[in-house]
């Protein structure tokens, strides 16, 4: 799955932007809120008026102060997948309960230095597990590749049966760094430069989309 961020897109020109990424798995919308990072994006407002300009399933990442207060409405407004903060919030569970209440799939983001240890057991009360290979806050950055230790152990998990989750990255992908991530057992790939910054950010779409599905760690398994 690729998620083209609009972070790196037009911001004067959204619509025609997200018309370029139809056929997209999802559409990646980052809001910051200048507290949680250092960096104010958009919000509630600019995210209503983006769904209902697409169809591209929305995948909201909230990078923002109290998720708790704040992500509930973002999934009453239609987000496919509202993603929070492990580290914005004491109590994960009740956010991501409140977001599937509102009818969203719920992710849970975890930065480049937050441990993933303390979080497993969360993992069972959401859907998505977002692993930042970057640190939150601004695009353009160079691709952690430390991160994917995390992401090979909730793969791990979920091949033995022990979660049902979809592992997501965002970060610093484009094709010199997706293969890696592919290989490591991520299932969504969050990419912004790497798509808006091509000629034809669709094509763009289909190529990182193909270069992933051939180093998934079970892409060999199908053909067989």
């Amino acid at each position: 799955m690729i998620a083209p961020s609009i972070l790196s897109a037009d911001f004067a020109n959204l619509a025609t932007e997200m018309r370029a990424v139809e056929g997209s798995d999802w559409l990646h919308v980052d809001v910051m809120d200048a507290h949680f990072v250092p960096n104010l994006t958009l919000g509630l407002p600019v995210v209503e008026s983006l769904l209902a300009a697409t169809d591209i399933p929305m995948d909201c990442h909230l990078m923002i102060d109290d998720p708790g207060r704040w992500a509930p409405p973002y999934a009453e407004a239609g987000a496919y997948n509202v993603t929070f903060h492990a580290e914005a919030t004491d109590d994960p569970r009740a956010v991501a309960r409140d977001i599937r209440a509102a009818g969203a799939k719920a992710g849970l983001a975890i930065k480049p230095g937050t441990p993933l240890d303390p979080y497993l057991e969360i993992l069972r009360d959401v859907d998505t597990l977002l692993v930042m290979s970057v640190e939150p806050g601004f695009g353009g950055q160079s691709f952690i590749p430390e991160v994917l230790g995390k992401v090979r152990t909730v793969r791990s998990l979920v091949d033995s049966g022990e979660l049902s989750i979809l592992v997501e990255i965002d970060g610093g992908i484009n094709a010199d760094t997706i293969e890696q991530a592919a290989e490591a057992g991520v299932d969504c790939f969050v990419a912004g430069s790497a798509v808006y910054g091509a000629a034809d950010p669709g094509r763009a779409v289909a190529a990182l989309r193909e270069q992933a599905a051939a180093h998934w760690p079970t892409a060999t398994v199908g053909a067989e």
